[in-house]
């Protein structure tokens, strides 16, 4: 990367950012594409009135807008030449560029500059020809902050420029950016520096500046850039000045940033996974202790549980140069030990625990309850191996976890073999096949019955409505859902079941048809008494009678005692004799 004179001429400190700001296309990193295209397009002589940079804050896009619009005005001090990308050397226009002064290369920062009258005074200077350079060439700035009118008056400018201006844009706000200008520009998306090249560019400044920084220092750095070029200098000038005129230690860069250690998060992770909760806790306690917020070790151990996921699906991209040897080698422990399942549900736990520590009163509570969470959490079995073990009537054993590394804490000892959780772990969840007492329910019908029983009107109509059972044994109960049930109707059932009966059930959802569900059997016993009915001689008079009548609902309304003795009445002479048979009635 080019770099500057050094402090500004006045004696003043420049700050890294300035002082080492890309002056050429070559001094870009991590842009080649855009590179390739432009150059591409100036030797083809197919160069576009407007471009459009984008990307995450402190990447280069106005930056590389003044790049641009030096090689559009490039000329050699012996004169000649034309748009190009190399530029080996100052030409007559460049310093002046370079140093936001030239009066044919007009900035323009849209945030404060917002309205169409800012637009205006645009519109009317694109009419005149440059004063001495190849082309008037306007920069605006975080342009998505100008008003619609502001847009909608450049629009025609926009399309249509004289030949003599060019429009160089720069936003982070790409979505707010109306489509109709979009169209009118080629657009370009300045990439994130990735870690491994962005410490090598650190590495690089510090040798040109003569500090020493250790390694793991560089990492952590990269890291809370998130490949920001700029986020990281000033990171670096804050280390530099944090470590005064001594090297640059990570531990200080951790203590700058308010960090963990890696090696401590990665106990953390360990102690976590195998439920030793005393250790998880005092462990968390010391990193707080020591600087660290509890929002960030949070997130450092989210990182991690996704740095192990990746290890275990593609093994060969999760190595880069911001990984120490340990990480990688207890990572890789991890990640031939631990099942995708475990892996999965502890991110998403870290994910809502980091929204409530960020939102709560007292963090370090916060942080150390969702830690508990995520140790309880990696007891519980998947939903296929609850289901499997249901099934043969044994108990879901923790996963096994890689025993913690024999050296001292945050050394590069490499890590043990697998072995299943300690003694001092949290108990394994078991499920059990014994019932408990309480109703013994052997049909739908009853599960719906003691359901109005406990006044649950939704889950009995539910039961009703929505439940065609395929298996129903004690502690078990498989259904497929009928049209328009509630997706979660499986885990209701199972809480309730459980509060209602003192035992455990496993309720799951079926692929298979099932039985029709209660409101089916009782419409199709209303449809076959509608049928007899339809077919007695006396109703089949009256409905002809009474064209447009129709039968509603078949109801027996006399008493019970009634019906019995006309049943008594009614039958056969002889039917109490015993030795009358059904081959006589």
């Amino acid at each position: 990367m080019a770099e500057n004179t050094g402090n500004a001429p006045d004696g003043a400190y420049r700050v890294l950012a300035r002082k080492y700001r890309p002056q050429t296309f070559d001094d870009l990193i991590g842009q080649e594409p855009m590179v390739r295209t432009l150059s591409n397009a100036f030797k083809a002589g197919r160069i576009h009135q407007a471009y459009i940079f984008t990307g995450v804050r402190g990447i280069g896009k106005t930056t590389t807008a003044r790049i641009l619009a030096r090689g559009l005005n490039y000329e050699p001090e012996e004169g000649g030449g034309g748009p190009t990308v190399d530029m080996p050397v100052l030409g007559r226009h460049c310093q002046e560029i370079i140093d936001s002064r030239h009066v044919d290369v007009i900035e323009m920062d849209a945030a404060s500059n917002t309205g169409i009258n800012d637009v205006r005074e645009i519109i009317d200077g694109a009419r005149y020809r440059p004063v001495s350079a190849r082309y008037k060439v306007y920069i605006i700035d975080e342009v998505h902050m100008l008003s619609t009118q502001a847009f909608n008056g450049l629009l025609k400018t926009l399309e249509e420029p004289p030949e003599h201006v060019k429009f160089l844009f720069a936003t982070t706000e790409i979505r707010k950016v109306p489509i109709t200008v979009l169209s009118r520009c080629i657009r370009f998306d300045l990439r994130r520096i990735e870690m491994g090249r962005m410490i090598g560019h650190l590495s690089g400044i510090c040798d040109k500046e003569r500090v020493t920084i250790e390694p793991e220092a560089l990492a952590a750095i990269a890291r809370a850039s998130e490949g920001s070029v700029r986020d990281a200098l000033s990171l670096l000038d804050q280390a530099i000045a944090h470590a005064g005129a001594g090297s640059i230690a990570a531990e200080e860069v951790r203590l700058m940033l308010g960090l963990a250690d890696r090696a401590r998060i990665v106990d953390l992770f360990e102690a976590v996974m195998k439920g030793d909760m005393a250790r998880a806790l005092g462990e968390v306690k010391e990193q707080h202790d020591a600087g660290a917020d509890p929002a960030v070790i949070l997130t450092d151990l989210a990182d991690y549980v996704h740095f192990v996921t990746r290890l275990k699906l593609v093994p060969s991209e999760a190595r880069d140069g911001s990984v120490s040897e340990t990480e990688l080698t207890r990572g890789e422990a991890f990640a031939a030990t631990l099942p995708m399942p475990v892996l999965t549900r502890a991110w998403q736990i870290l994910l809502k625990g980091l929204q409530e520590v960020n939102g709560a009163a007292r963090p370090l509570q916060a942080a150390e309850m969702v830690l508990v969470r995520l140790a309880y959490a990696a007891d519980l079995p998947t939903p296929g191996d609850a289901l499997r073990a249901l099934k043969d009537g044994g108990a879901m054993a923790r996963p096994a976890v890689p025993a913690p590394s024999s050296g001292p804490r945050g050394s590069s000892a490499s890590a043990g073999r697998p072995v299943i959780a300690s003694s001092n772990a949290q108990p394994a969840m078991a499920i059990h096949r014994d019932a408990a007492p309480g109703p013994h329910l052997t049909s739908i019908a009853e599960m719906a019955a003691l359901a109005g029983e406990k006044r649950d009107i939704t889950l009995k109509v539910a039961l009703e409505r929505d439940v065609r059972p395929v298996r129903l044994e004690p502690g078990v109960l498989e259904f497929a859902l009928a049209p328009g049930g509630a997706p979660d109707l499986a885990n209701r059932l199972s809480r309730a079941l459980q509060d209602w009966t003192g035992q455990r059930w496993m309720v799951a959802l079926s692929n298979q048809p099932g039985d029709p569900t209660l409101a089916e059997v009782e419409a199709a016993k209303q449809a076959e008494a509608l049928r007899g009915v339809r077919a007695d001689p006396t109703v089949r008079a009256i409905l002809e009678a009474f064209p447009g009548a129709e039968i509603v609902a078949v109801r027996d309304n006399r008493p019970a005692e009634a019906a019995i003795d006309h049943d008594i009445d009614t039958a056969p002479e002889g039917a109490d004799d015993p030795s009358y048979t059904e081959d006589d009635l």
